[in-house]
This record gives C-alpha cells, sequence and structure tokens, in this order.
C-alpha cells in the first residue's frame, strides 16, 4: 500500500512539474498552427503510440460498455478541456492560461459536493471562494484594456470553459475505474480524441500541412507528445485512480508558477507585481476551499 503511495506521490509530482511547461509548448505551437490542430496531432500521436503497444502485448480492445465510460472521459478531459485550453493559448498568453486553470481544484470541490450532494457549505469555503476570484481580479487588471479586444476575450473564455470541462472530467474519471490497464485506458482516450478533435478540425478548416510548418513547431510537439501526453497524462490517469481528487488537484497550484516563470524567461510574456500578487491571492483561495472540502470529507 505504501509503495502504491509513492508511486501516486512522484506520478503527482511529475503532473506539477511538466504540465506547468506544456503550456509554453503550447502556446509556441499555436503560433504556428490552429490550436485545436496542435491538441489533435498531440492526442492521436500519443495515443496511436499507446494503444498499439498494448495490442502488441497481446490486450483486446474493450468491450462497447467500457469503450463508453473511456469515451466519456476522453470527451471531457482531452477533447474539450485540452482542446479549447490549446486553443485559448492562440489568443492569451501561456501564463495567463495557467492561472486561469489553478481554479481547477475550486471547481473540482465544487462539482464533488454537488455530485455526492453534500450541501454543507463552510464559511471558510465561502472565503476561499471570494480570496481566489479577487485574486484573478487582481491579475486581470492589468488586463482591462485587452478585454475589449474580442479576440483576447474569446481566449479567455476558452480558458475558462477548459477549466470547468476538466474539473467536471477529473471527478467522474476518478468514479469510473474501467477493468483495464491505466495505461491501454489512456493510450485508447487519446486516441478518442485525437481522430474527434482532428475530424473536427477537417470540418472546420482549422489545419495545415505539417510537411509546411517550421523546426519550432514539430520541437512543440514532439514535446508536447512526449511529456505532456505519454508522461504527464498517463501519470494524472495513474494518480486520479489512486487518489482523491482534491488532492490530486494540488498540482495546480504549482503548473501556474511554471508556467509564468517559464514564459516569461523562454517567451518575454507579462510577469508584473499584479500578476504575482494575484496569482498568490487565487491560489491561497483555492487552497481554503480546497482545505475546507476535505475537513467536510472526513
Amino acid at each position: 500500500m505504501k509503495k502504491e503511495l509513492h508511486k501516486a506521490y512522484f506520478a503527482l509530482g511529475i503532473v506539477s512539474f511538466f504540465w506547468g511547461t506544456t503550456y509554453i509548448a503550447s502556446r509556441i505551437g499555436a503560433q504556428h498552427m490552429p490550436g485545436l490542430f496542435v491538441s489533435g496531432i498531440r492526442q492521436f500521436a500519443s495515443g496511436a503510440i499507446l494503444v498499439s503497444f498494448f495490442l502488441i502485448k497481446g490486450h483486446q480492445i474493450p468491450k462497447w460498455d467500457v469503450l463508453k465510460r473511456i469515451s466519456v472521459q476522453s470527451i471531457f478531459l482531452l477533447c474539450i478541456a485540452n482542446g479549447l485550453l490549446t486553443w485559448s493559448v492562440e489568443y492569451i498568453s501561456g501564463g495567463l492560461a495557467a492561472v486561469i486553470a489553478a481554479l481547477v481544484p475550486l471547481f473540482i470541490a465544487m462539482f464533488t459536493i454537488w455530485l455526492s450532494k453534500c450541501t454543507k457549505i463552510t464559511r471558510w469555503m465561502i472565503a476561499g471562494l471570494v480570496i481566489g476570484f479577487a485574486g484573478v481580479l487582481t491579475i486581470f487588471y492589468d488586463y482591462l484594456g485587452q478585454l475589449q479586444n474580442r479576440s483576447f476575450l474569446f481566449g479567455v473564455v476558452l480558458a475558462l470553459l477548459s477549466t470547468l470541462s476538466w474539473s467536471f472530467g477529473t471527478v467522474y474519471t476518478s468514479k469510473q475505474k474501467p477493468p483495464i490497464d491505466i495505461l491501454f485506458n489512456v493510450g485508447l482516450q487519446m486516441l478518442m480524441a485525437g481522430i474527434v478533435v482532428l475530424t473536427v478540425c477537417a470540418i472546420t478548416g482549422k489545419y495545415v500541412s505539417l510537411a509546411d510548418v517550421g523546426q519550432d513547431s514539430w520541437l512543440a510537439l514532439s514535446y508536447l507528445v512526449v511529456f505532456g501526453s505519454l508522461v504527464a497524462y498517463s501519470a494524472y490517469v495513474f494518480v486520479i485512480n489512486k487518489l482523491p481528487p482534491t488532492q490530486v488537484s494540488v498540482y495546480a497550484y504549482i503548473n501556474p508558477v511554471v508556467a509564468v516563470l517559464l514564459g516569461w524567461l523562454l517567451l518575454s510574456e507579462k510577469m508584473n507585481g499584479n500578476m504575482i500578487i494575484g496569482t498568490a491571492v487565487t491560489l491561497t483561495g483555492v487552497y481554503l476551499v480546497n482545505r475546507e472540502f476535505k475537513k467536510i470529507k472526513q
């Protein structure tokens, strides 16, 4: 049991760091290709690699009732959440997208309370909600002028919708454990998502010829496939099957710090006093909500 917990915490560390870096890789890729296309290629390539590996080892494609559960996970976590978030960084910085995604633990707590029909809400939970959103408003103080820009506002809305979908998908996934190998489940999720998203790209015209993209795009895609999906997403699904959702969501405290720092260092993205203070305030609010929710569940 302790060995499994140690593996889970190690995997959580991988998610916490590497997912912070993927906001920057996604931002680089989305500057040269449509964000949805970046997400679709990433998921399809990663899924094809994992599924092929398990099929070669003799695993069978699961029955339809199992595939239905896996497909729901795929839709919420990858098609909607990852697709919209990667699309959002066409219009907003990777650091800002990561800060918006830092609200995941807050929404996970809310969805868990809703789905478990727990109606107890403490004063500290309300305080955490207020503080968390106050932090977001602090960050957006520097962006007030840009909110009049429809493209910027569209990017913010995409990131928020992505965060809601990811939060709901995380709670759902923690309650649905298909009777197959965890990594095979991951591969099927990614392959399904890749097919769906790339089909949407083909219909909407949001695609480019990979033969025409430059070295930066290929490096970004390769990084997302290997470290964003094969390593980090596999670790995430492993963790969500071993630890409670509210405990897993601790990664969201670390992702924005990594993303904001790397965005500033590598892409000269904005990082000033308001950004730092707002991020700290947001994470404080998220921590309070998470702490109170854990008390309720005990």
